[in-house]
């Protein structure tokens, strides 16, 4: 036991080390945070606007990890603004305070503008300076929960929540957009604030059950029950700033439960792997189709070009057609292991379904009404007896009325090719996905992908990723 803690003091030490800013770097970031503040002062006067700016998240409260700092620069508007001026003048603001940087136009509620001034991520975000309660946009609280949790942190609780954010990105789970749906960064430090330490973090993790409820403030004592009707999620972190709002409503069941299994991992055996896990090496060609080959199943690809959407509508557009794709297999009888999607957000996407087979058998058999149904197996018997699709019967066994019918698909690629040439539309594909589809797009079965695995280094860390098929910390 007591080598135990031993390790896990020598493990935390070692990453408080590497995550803790240096004075260089907390006085270079925190100087330029002040002068973004003052350029985008001065841009929005320009544009007559009387908006309010402040600098949020991890630069405002110094719980940034070191060497990634995202500098959330908040600009507050007069509640009569109309909401397509974040998109206009606002984003016109955010560019001129920024101009000479790389930009990036995002989306999250409304537009917003990321910029890379000096090498370091820069959010320039539009919100309504809005009295608690009276909320118009998502983005309105975030001053709030700066107020709220700043007061509270002093360097100890501050180093504990950078113990916190690494782990959760070293284990996956960290980032609320909707590529990730994970932990946010003001969950990471409530979460703390609530246990204390890091260490109590995971310990409480550990022992997670669905619609764990965290209510900070006491908003529900004694009607926690109603909580979990309320919001009904795998986590339940009351905002302390709205008790009708789930901080962590963005959080995955997948994503909770890597955090539960990785908190319990930690505990049981700490390693530095668990913040920092080892590099992808994609495998080498030859590997690669060895791979494949071992795993005796059918990897098929739908590989697309560019679609026109900003990263977080891409991915909620890119995960609800990978449901839809993969419900369209089940009704056709392939029975899917695995599936997952890739993007590199610009010139490239791919599904892919791992079925267990490419092809299924001309027929299969159809279960119809047991006999002690006189009135369905009068319906039953009229459709089957002279259907073009009947290969054999109807005959009975098991008390029960069967035929063997012919199936309209046999061949997955064939089905994707049928569902998906003109788009997808009706086979569930979402709307840009579709327009994409409809454009450019490529169905391959396992070492026929070789060329793109090749080509694209990212595309090949997460198909390795994929066959490896296992955390990185495990």
């Amino acid at each position: 036991m007591v080598d135990m803690a031993s390790n896990l003091e020598k493990v935390l030490t070692n990453v408080r080390r590497k995550i803790t800013p240096s004075e260089k770097e907390r006085k270079r970031v925190l100087s330029l945070a002040d002068a973004l503040v003052e350029k985008v002062k001065i841009a929005a006067k320009k544009e007559e606007v009387e908006a309010q700016v402040r600098v949020e998240g991890s630069v405002a409260k110094e719980t940034w990890v070191r060497g990634e700092p995202d500098i959330d620069i908040f600009m507050q508007m007069p509640a009569s603004t109309p909401r397509e001026a974040f998109g206009t003048v606002c984003l016109n603001i955010a560019k001129e305070a920024t101009k000479g940087s790389r930009q990036v136009e995002r989306f999250a509620e409304h537009p917003y503008l990321e910029a890379f001034v000096n090498s370091t991520r820069v959010n320039i975000v539009p919100c309504y300076r809005a009295k608690p309660g009276e909320w118009i946009s998502a983005t309105d609280r975030t001053p709030y929960h700066t107020d709220y949790v700043k007061p509270k942190l002093n360097e100890e609780l501050k180093g504990e929540i950078r113990l916190l954010k690494r782990f959760m990105k070293g284990t996956g789970v960290y980032g609320a957009e909707i590529k990730v749906g994970g932990f946010s960064g003001y969950l990471s430090e409530l979460l703390t604030l609530h246990y204390g330490s890091f260490v109590n973090v995971l310990k409480s993790a550990a022992n997670w059950r669905h619609s764990w409820t965290i209510d900070y403030e006491s908003f529900y004592k004694g009607r926690e029950s109603e909580v979990q009707k309320i919001f009904d999620k795998p986590l339940i972190v009351v905002d302390p700033i709205d008790k009708g709002r789930n901080v962590a409503s963005a959080v995955r069941k997948q994503r909770l439960d890597e955090f539960i299994a990785a908190s319990r991992a930690f505990l049981k055996q700490p390693n530095l792997k668990f913040f920092y896990p080892r590099e992808t090496k994609p495998f080498k060609k030859e590997n690669f189709l060895d791979a494949i080959r071992r795993r005796g199943t059918a990897l098929v690809f739908i590989e697309f070009g560019k679609t026109d959407a900003v990263p977080d509508i891409l991915w909620g557009q890119l995960y609800k057609t990978l449901r839809s794709l993969g419900k369209m297999l089940h009704q056709n009888d392939f029975n899917v292991l695995r599936s997952a999607v890739w993007s590199n957000e610009q010139t490239l996407n791919v599904f892919l379904f791992e079925v267990e087979n490419r092809l299924l058998p001309a027929s299969k058999k159809h279960l119809g009404p047991p006999l002690n149904k006189r009135v369905e197996c009068e319906k039953f018997l009229r459709k089957h007896m002279k259907s073009s699709t009947t290969v054999s019967g109807p005959y009975l066994e098991d008390s029960r009325w069967m035929v063997d019918i012919r199936r309209k698909h046999t061949d997955i690629v064939e089905l994707f090719m049928e569902k998906l040439k003109d788009g997808g539309r009706r086979a569930g594909v979402a709307e840009l996905i579709s327009k994409s589809m409809a454009k450019s797009m490529k169905i391959q079965v396992n070492e026929e992908i070789t060329r793109t695995y090749l080509s694209n280094r990212d595309f090949a860390e997460f198909l390795t990723d994929y066959i490896q098929g296992k955390p990185k910390w495990l």
